[in-house]
């Protein structure tokens, strides 16, 4: 006889797993604490399987409450969804679709993509964020995002990925700065230069605070900016070096005094790749998003 699940339990099951704590749990679900035991022995026994291990200092999750509150979390996210899309529906548009992406892709290739697709499609609206990649895997395997642009190739069970487009990170400095003399450096061994970064909050920052803190070592940041432009702006003022997407420091080289030099490190080239929901049936208007993206990809990548 098939379970029937009651969305009051995968709620109070995801607070539980949260707070690491039953009663903490039962008030965020604003139910007694007798209540909520009660809604997850019952649980347990129309499932049989144990979900949580209790002991003195609180509650923890078993194998099988893992299980259930990884899909609960999917269920919950995807009725907010629903809510969502119903809202734009009521409001005229055909629907939305959740894109994350990390940094480069953000800012180097999504937005001229965006610009042709939305203008196919004006009642489509497109909900962009920005995340590092291991985190554009796990929003689009919790169905968190439609589609996700990440330099992951695997990670998640219910993620398929399809190669996108190469992204090379490279290290940009003022065309007379004393590193420029060579034509490529480790990033250990300019670690003792100050940096111009973008925000704290960009995907790129996090991942150069790691490959700063990889090597034992802290990131000297100067500045931090908004975009790609001002960083290079402020590099060509010699206020620090920086490390940006070769695609954006070709570009901006056309026009102020920067030298563009390789980076040995292994994590410098990167393949992103366009990843789904593997066997996930997308609304037509957001596979053909990802048929755009696809499409956008030049012969050598």
């Amino acid at each position: 006889m098939a379970t029937h699940f009651d969305l009051t339990d995968m709620q109070l099951m995801v607070n539980v797993a949260d707070a690491s704590s039953l009663t903490r749990g039962a008030q965020h679900t604003f139910m007694s604490l007798p209540a909520a035991s009660t809604r997850v022995k019952n649980l347990e026994s129309a499932l049989g399987a144990e979900l949580l291990y209790r002991s003195g200092q609180g509650v923890t999750l078993t194998p099988a409450g893992t299980a259930f509150v990884r899909h609960a979390r999917r269920v919950l996210r995807q009725l907010e969804h629903l809510h969502g899309d119903m809202r734009e529906f009521a409001s005229g548009s055909r629907g939305r679709v959740r894109l994350h992406a990390n940094t480069t892709a953000m800012n180097e290739f999504i937005p001229a993509a965006l610009e042709r697709y939305l203008v196919t499609h004006p009642d489509v609206n497109v909900e962009l964020r920005e995340c590092l990649s291991h985190q554009v895997v796990k929003a689009v395997d919790e169905g968190v995002a439609d589609i996700g642009i990440t330099a992951q190739d695997s990670g998640g069970a219910g993620v398929a990925f399809l190669p996108y487009r190469v992204d090379r990170l490279v290290l940009v400095t003022h065309a007379e700065h004393p590193l420029a003399q060579r034509d490529a450096h480790a990033f250990a061994d300019v670690l003792e230069q100050d940096f111009v970064c973008l925000f704290e909050s960009s995907a790129i920052h996090s991942f150069l605070l790691k490959a700063a803190c990889d090597q034992g070592r802290l990131l000297r940041v100067r500045v931090e900016v908004g975009n790609f432009e001002t960083s290079c702006r402020l590099i060509a003022a010699q206020v620090g070096i920086g490390v940006i997407p070769e695609s954006a420091a070709r570009r901006h080289a056309e026009t102020m005094p920067l030298r563009i030099m390789a980076l040995t490190d292994d994590w410098a080239l990167r393949q992103l790749h366009i990843c789904v929901q593997r066997g996930g049936e997308l609304p037509v208007f957001a596979r053909e998003l990802v048929d755009l993206l696809v499409r956008d990809v030049p012969a050598d990548g």
